[in-house]
């Protein structure tokens, strides 16, 4: 665009004419240069040509003013219409706005109801799971104290058969307590193990519960901080105080996930507390089984122990009882026995001294002389009666002996039944006083439960 200044030019000096009259201007009346400089605009001659040759031509000034007038009508129009445009873009962004702002508003809103419903969802699974491993926990303490009531019914067991080692004779047989107490030690030892395999199980499951509560606590406090940030983010409006500007939040992060891995993340955790949850559940079911089992079968044993020992104790009794009438008998018989000994010697002491008169008589009639000396019916007498004298001491030494020999086998008799009968007196004693005394102490069924 052509100014104005261009049509106005100030008057300068024409260098042409310096270099017609050479390098220095001719020395002039300084009067004469100031009437030349005041009537310059109105001068024709040589003088003014280099002003003329500076201007335009009245063409070219209308041209121009022309060209004024329509760029300023064209730039008149076009302000317009970017007015007109400006209004309209103006009210088309603020309704714009005012949607996208909106739109905005309910998705933060949507999005608070999908946080709160997850969070919901992560605090019930956390009560629960917390609610689970504080049941597991009792089912932990239950399987410990068991355990360690065991040890008495064990320590009972072992006593038992320590002790039922003291029996002495014959009594020290394996009868039906001692292959009973033998499998009692192996069903304590059998319960034993299971119950610490339980345990270590149970352990195990309530620190994956553990574990799993912190993740979804982890998660739910995540989505805490994300419902607070979101429901302040809902909050904020045109008039709020508190916004500020920041062009670089818009910028996606490299670590930012979409919807559906988000939702992903929590379904999987939940997922995984659902399955934890489950899996404890199921080993407090084993876990309160194997404590019905364990005592129902420890207590079966120990009545079986029991009723062996009861058995036992009855054959032991019947044994001393029919010993001790046995010896009673043999001590009756000992005492008729010496009684008959000493009348068998009273009745070979009685026969001395018909055998000795008899054979005194016949002694005597031998000093019969000559032909006196015959076989008369007196001689054949006394030789009968000394005959039948010392066959009857014979007889009575002989049965003599034999009562000697009874009272002797008596006597040995007497000592194996008061040996016997002191074996049955030491094994009832152990089996009835030690064994079952001890017995009285096995634990009750709330107690090997684990109460």
């Amino acid at each position: 665009m052509m100014s104005s200044q261009v049509l106005v030019s100030r008057p300068h000096f024409d260098t042409r004419v310096v270099a017609q009259n050479g390098s220095q201007p001719p020395v002039t009346n300084p009067e004469t240069t100031v009437k030349e400089n005041v009537y310059a605009g109105t001068s024709t001659g040589l003088a003014t040509a280099g002003y003329r040759s500076a201007k335009y031509t009245p063409e070219e000034w209308l041209t121009n003013n022309s060209a004024l007038l329509n760029r300023a009508l064209a730039d008149r129009d076009r302000a317009e219409n970017i007015c007109h445009e400006s209004k309209a873009l103006k009210a088309e962004t603020y309704a714009g706005t005012l949607r996208t702002q909106t739109e905005g508003t309910k998705h933060l809103g949507e999005r608070l109801q999908d946080i709160h419903r997850w969070r919901s969802e992560l605090a019930q699974f956390i009560e629960r799971l917390n609610a689970e491993t504080h049941l597991l926990i009792g089912s932990r303490r239950r399987l410990e104290k068991a355990l360690d009531a065991t040890e008495i019914p064990f320590a009972i067991a072992t006593d038992n058969l320590t002790c039922r080692e003291r029996r002495f004779g014959p009594d020290l047989v394996v009868d039906p307590v001692e292959e009973e107490l033998l499998k009692e030690v192996e069903l304590i030892r059998s319960i034993q193990a299971l119950l610490k395999k339980t345990l270590d199980q149970t352990l195990n499951q309530i620190r994956l519960n553990r574990e799993v509560t912190q993740t979804l606590e982890f998660d739910w406090s995540d989505k805490q901080q994300a419902y607070t940030l979101d429901d302040q983010c809902g909050r904020y409006n045109n008039r709020s105080m508190d916004t500020q500007q920041h062009p670089s939040s818009a910028v996606l992060q490299d670590q930012v996930c979409d919807e559906e891995v988000w939702r992903k993340f929590t379904v999987d955790n939940l997922r995984l507390a659902e399955r934890e949850e489950t899996a404890s559940q199921a080993l407090r079911r084993l876990s309160e089984r194997v404590l019905q089992e364990t005592t129902e079968d420890l207590r079966a044993q120990c009545v079986t122990v029991d009723q062996a020992f009861i058995q036992r104790c009855m054959e032991l009794s019947q044994s001393k009882t029919q010993l001790e009438l046995h010896l009673g008998q043999i001590l009756d018989q000992i005492g008729a026995q010496e009684k008959n000994i000493s009348y068998l010697q009273q009745a070979v002491h009685d026969k001395e001294a018909p055998l000795r008169v008899a054979q005194s008589r016949l002694h005597n009639r031998t000093f019969r002389p000559n032909i006196e000396q015959c076989r008369d019916q007196p001689q054949l007498s006394l030789l009968g009666e000394a005959s039948k004298l010392s066959s009857t001491v014979s007889a009575l030494q002989q049965q003599l002996y034999e009562a000697r020999k009874s009272l002797s086998d008596l006597e040995e008799s007497r000592l194996a039944l008061e040996k016997d009968i002191a074996c049955k007196t030491n094994s009832l004693l152990i089996d009835r006083e030690k064994c079952m005394t001890h017995r009285t102490r096995y634990p009750t069924v709330t107690v090997l439960s684990g109460y």
